[in-house]
């Protein structure tokens, strides 16, 4: 395994657009590797309001629609991480209305207040923010059109506006979506915010290695990415976690899926990954590999894997 700085030596600078990852591309499912598997299905099914797709033994899968978003993956053995590692900043699940936004917003004020850490109106987004109880961050949000997004220098203006949930409330929970009657709505990964040692490092495996845009950075403390010009599909900081180095076995961030749109854009990511000296695990449907900090990610054709 590569130490994080090793990763200083990709030219960044060098991607030609046949180094990118497809304009398509998506999030796919964040796999949590969790303690308690009963109590994080009642959070993620009661409160988060996503519905189990499949339950087989030690594990549960939960999305919207037939799309999987959280998959729980039930190991007691072990412990939590111990602070300052790197791993899951959150999983953002991204809702195609704000009336769908508002009622899980409501649906978490009525079951679990205690778990709302915050709300932003970040002008491409508005965004409510949780944790699970073992832990885990969680971004709620919709997207306003991407008409409304605005670009300078192929950089995209967020900002971190004030937004009253209670007022958000009012103007977008209907009494039908209070009931339930977004329930079977979609919704799904919008986005994964990972923490990592360096943002240098992240940006030469995330840009540079994997294909991501840059579509914004904050100096030495964060670098947001993206396929097709999106906002961003990740994101890496080291708030909590400068200096971190690789993870060891731990409760959280068990993987991370992208969805690509087809055979050849798996077979030009996996030849790109092993250009940059990533060991890649492929079972012929599926490419596995971890980032510079063990943070295993793995990409598959949607549908495929």
């Amino acid at each position: 395994m590569r130490h994080p700085e090793q990763w200083l030596y990709l030219h960044v600078n060098d991607v030609t657009p046949a180094d990118k990852l497809a304009a398509d591309a998506a999030m796919g499912a964040v796999t949590l590797l969790v303690g308690d598997l009963d109590a994080m299905t009642r959070y993620y099914r009661d409160v988060v309001t996503l519905q189990v797709i499949a339950a087989d033994g030690d594990t549960v899968t939960l999305g919207r629609a037939g799309r999987p978003i959280v998959v729980l993956r039930h190991e007691p053995a072990l412990k939590h991480a111990t602070p300052g590692s790197a791993g899951l900043f959150h999983t953002a699940i991204l809702f195609e209305s704000q009336r769908a936004l508002a009622a899980a917003l409501y649906s978490v004020a009525q079951h679990a207040p205690g778990t709302f850490t915050g709300s932003a109106d970040h002008l491409v987004s508005q965004a409510f923010y949780f944790t699970d109880p073992e832990g885990n961050g969680i971004e709620l949000y919709w997207d306003r059109a991407r008409t409304a997004w605005s670009w300078t220098h192929g950089q995209i203006e967020m900002a971190t506006l004030y937004l009253d949930p209670n007022q958000f409330l009012r103007e977008h929970l209907t009494e039908d979506a209070a009931l339930g009657s977004t329930a079977a709505d979609a919704a799904s990964v919008g986005h994964v915010h990972l923490s990592v040692g360096d943002v240098a490092s992240a940006r030469a495996f995330y840009v540079g290695a994997l294909g991501f845009d840059e579509t914004a950075g904050l100096g030495n403390q964060a670098v947001f990415v993206s396929a097709g010009g999106y906002h961003h599909h990740m994101a890496m900081n080291v708030w909590n976690s400068r200096g971190a180095g690789p993870r060891m076995p731990a409760l959280g961030l068990g993987r991370v899926d992208l969805d690509l749109p087809d055979a050849d854009a798996l077979g030009a990511l996996a030849e790109r990954l092993r250009h940059h000296g990533v060991t890649v695990r492929d079972d012929g449907r599926t490419l596995a590999f971890d980032d510079p900090w063990a943070n295993l990610l793995q990409a598959t054709v949607a549908g495929r894997g």
